[in-house]
């Protein structure tokens, strides 16, 4: 090591801390990349480990070994004390997991709350989940470098590490803006830090506690997880009410797109589907789709193309602009098929368009991952009406299993699909790049014309499935922004 530049090759110490991480098994971008990342950079010679809470989901599951590490540390929240107990355990891909358990907080059904309504304790449970982390890093031997926090529900964290001069350097990755962990100004109180940190230049935002803009003021680095979304969260449209904040900060914010987790997530190997294909043999796709159509009591002819979406069913994943199309795609002799749950208003009309047309509509509203491979490998379109799409990890598993996609072109969407252009003949998927239902419209009605001529649907399709979003080069990114901050730190305390 010389002048403060730590090479890649020498091992670096990072401690993850999250919300959400495997062994969850919930629809969302976040587990995957807790995942993925932590497994990839341990494949690099990097110690790495992930903090979680312990929620009854992870304490039931029966698959699941935990062990306890017979350390408990007392947690102060406002004027309250919990007490924190460690567990232990390793993810099915080999990463160390550290368990926080405190059952007043985390023995419950959900994560944020049940039935789309939050927890009314949030802020104090997710408080305590930050105090808690950071004194699992500073317990830890030998000490983690890097602290690297994954949105709002652990965004606290580089604000304590600045309060008490820990040792650590922290990175802030934000893949889910418009969550912020804002809360009523009274519970400022429970983070137990100094008033001045409940200023402009801290945690408050308009009278109220913003978890992750303190994240945001006090990490030493912030990622995203694409490009046009760094650009996007820095304007008004696209901020969130934060975009100020970001645009202040935006020195230290980088993009580093995600890739895609093929071990989990490829036709040819995936175990979960009743047959494996490949770009030159689909006949495995063919008998895919007749699977999930039977299981699914649909209809196999006539020959339209099967439509599909595993999402969480909220306006920003478009939902809004999609249920008006709901009678019109449904009347053409196409399949839709909808895997994922959300917000009950379109969860009810999702339902009422099942009943009206029973053998052309299937909607599930429970997660699991064999339905979102089956569906993922079913369908011929898959639909990304997508109001908001930081990194567009649906998008890359739709290409790699051959289900072409009809998307709206925000966040990582641009970054992952190519529009088709037959001038040129270019691109494997359709954009519309207005938010709305009739652009939408259009954009299904060119994929579905497309469709009927299946030789240059094939060609499209080998192309989708040889696009490679793999997690290296993302890793090696995240390399080289946590050696930088560790070259910094022993910069300075040289």
């Amino acid at each position: 090591m010389e002048d403060g530049v730590i090479h890649a090759h020498e091992t670096m110490r990072i401690l993850m801390i999250s919300a959400e991480g495997p062994p969850l098994l919930h629809a969302g971008a976040l587990i995957d990349v807790m995942d993925a990342l932590p497994r990839e950079l341990r494949g690099r010679g990097h110690e790495v480990a992930v903090a979680l809470p312990y929620y009854k989901e992870i304490r039931e599951n029966p698959a699941f070994k935990e062990e306890d590490t017979g350390v408990t540390v007392d947690i102060r929240v406002g004027e309250k004390t919990f007490i924190a107990e460690y567990l232990q355990a390793h993810s099915a891909s080999g990463v160390q997991l550290f368990l926080i358990r405190c059952d007043e907080f985390f023995d419950r059904d959900g994560i944020y709350g049940e039935q789309g309504v939050a927890y009314e304790d949030n802020a104090a449970r997710f408080i305590f989940f930050n105090k808690a982390a950071v004194e699992l890093a500073r317990r830890l031997t030998p000490t983690p470098q890097v602290l690297h926090v994954h949105d709002w529900p652990a965004a606290l964290v580089p604000v304590y590490v600045k309060a008490h001069n820990l040792p650590f350097s922290t990175v802030l990755t934000i893949h889910h803006l418009a969550e912020q962990g804002s809360f009523w100004g009274l519970d400022f109180r429970l983070t137990n830090l100094h008033e001045r940190f409940f200023t402009l230049r801290g945690v408050e935002f308009f009278g109220k506690l913003n978890f992750l803009k303190g994240g945001i003021l006090f990490a030493d680095k912030i990622t995203t997880v694409s490009e046009h979304y760094r650009r996007e969260i820095q304007t008004p449209e696209g901020g969130c009410g934060l975009d100020v904040v970001l645009r202040e900060n935006s020195h230290k914010i980088s993009a580093i797109l995600h890739g895609a987790d093929y071990t989990r997530w490829d036709p040819e190997t995936d175990k979960l589907l009743p047959a494996n294909y490949t770009p030159d043999e689909l006949w495995g796709k063919e008998l895919c789709r007749g699977a999930l159509l039977n299981g699914l009591r649909l209809d196999q002819e006539p020959r339209g193309p099967v439509l599909g979406m595993v999402t969480r069913v909220t306006g920003e994943k478009g939902f809004d602009i999609l249920v008006p199309l709901l009678d019109r795609l449904l009347t053409d002799d196409i399949r839709l098929v909808i895997l994922g749950e959300g917000d009950p208003v379109y969860e009810t009309a999702l339902a009422v368009a099942t009943r009206k047309y029973p053998t052309k509509f299937a909607y599930r509203r429970t997660y699991d991952e064999k339905s979102a491979h089956v569906f993922e490998a079913g369908m011929d379109i898959s639909l990304i009406p997508s109001r908001v799409e930081p990194s567009g990890l649906s998008a890359m598993y739709n290409l790699k299993y051959g289900a072409l996609p009809v998307a709206r072109a925000t966040g990582g969407i641009q970054e992952i699909i190519e529009d088709y252009d037959p001038w040129d003949d270019n691109g494997y998927g359709f954009l519309c790049y207005e938010y709305s239902t009739e652009a939408f419209w259009d954009a299904i009605k060119r994929a579905r014309e497309l469709f009927r001529d299946q030789e240059l649907w094939a060609k499209l399709r080998g192309r989708a499935m040889a696009r490679n979003f793999s997690w290296s080069t993302a890793a090696e990114r995240y390399e080289q922004l946590y050696s930088e901050l560790i070259g910094k730190s022993e910069a300075a305390a040289a």
